[in-house]
C-alpha cells in the first residue's frame, strides 16, 4: 500500500489542468509504456537532465511511485545526467514533506538515498550519475529528457529505443529566495500530475 499521504496527493492531482499540446507530448510516453505492457516486456524509463540533481530525480521517484499505484508491473525508473553532481538537498526535503520516507545510505559529496513510497516495495535509489552509468540500462529504454539543455546537447542517447522531450522549468531559479519551498513543492506536483496522466491511461 502506498503511504497514505502520498496516496491522498495522487488522488488530488488534476490531470485536466494539463494543456492539450502538452498531453500530445506525454502521449508518446504513454504509447511506449502501453506497447511494452501489451508485449509483456520490461519497461525501463531513464529520466535525463544536465546535472541529475533536481527534475530528473523527481521524474524517477514519481514514475516508480505511480507505476506501483496503478499496478504496472515490471517497470523500473532510472535517472541520469550529462554530468554527475549531487541530489540537491531541497529535493530530498520536498519528498519528505510530501510523505516519502528517506534513508541516507551513504553520505559525502554525492549522497546515496533510498526513497520509500510504501512499506512493501523496493525503494527508489537516488544519487547523481551520468545517464549511461553502470546502474542504468544500456539498451531497450525510453530516454525522457527533463531539461532543455540536456535535450539540445544530447540529440542521440545510445541504447534508447524511444526518446521523449518532457522538459520542465528549473526550480533552481528559486534557490535562495523566499519562494524556494513553494517552487519546489509545485514542481514536484507538476511532474507528478503529468506522470499520473501517463500512467492512469495504461490498460
Amino acid at each position: 500500500m502506498t503511504f497514505t499521504t502520498i496516496e491522498n496527493t495522487i488522488h488530488t492531482l488534476d490531470t485536466a489542468t494539463i494543456a492539450e499540446e502538452r498531453k500530445q507530448i506525454l502521449d508518446k510516453l504513454t504509447g511506449y509504456i502501453q506497447q511494452k505492457v501489451d508485449q509483456k516486456e520490461a519497461i525501463n524509463l531513464n529520466f535525463i537532465c544536465t546535472h541529475n540533481s533536481r527534475r530528473s530525480h523527481l521524474g524517477q521517484i514519481w514514475a516508480q511511485t505511480l507505476a506501483n499505484f496503478y499496478k504496472i508491473e515490471n517497470l523500473k525508473a532510472y535517472s541520469g545526467g550529462t554530468e554527475a553532481t549531487a541530489v540537491f538537498p531541497k529535493i530530498v526535503e520536498t519528498m519528505k514533506n510530501q510523505g516519502f520516507q528517506v534513508e541516507v545510505i551513504e553520505e559525502g559529496k554525492n549522497p546515496l538515498y533510498a526513497i520509500y513510497f510504501d512499506e512493501d516495495s523496493d525503494p527508489v535509489i537516488c544519487f547523481s550519475k551520468v545517464y549511461d552509468d553502470i546502474d542504468n540500462p544500456e539498451s531497450d529504454f525510453a530516454a525522457i529528457m527533463t531539461c532543455d539543455s540536456a535535450n539540445e546537447g544530447c540529440p542521440f542517447i545510445p541504447g534508447a529505443n524511444q526518446r521523449v522531450a518532457v522538459t520542465y522549468e528549473d526550480p533552481k531559479n528559486s534557490d535562495g529566495t523566499p519562494q524556494q519551498d513553494e517552487v519546489y513543492r509545485l514542481k514536484s506536483l507538476e511532474i507528478a500530475t503529468e506522470l499520473k496522466y501517463v500512467f492512469s491511461q495504461i490498460k
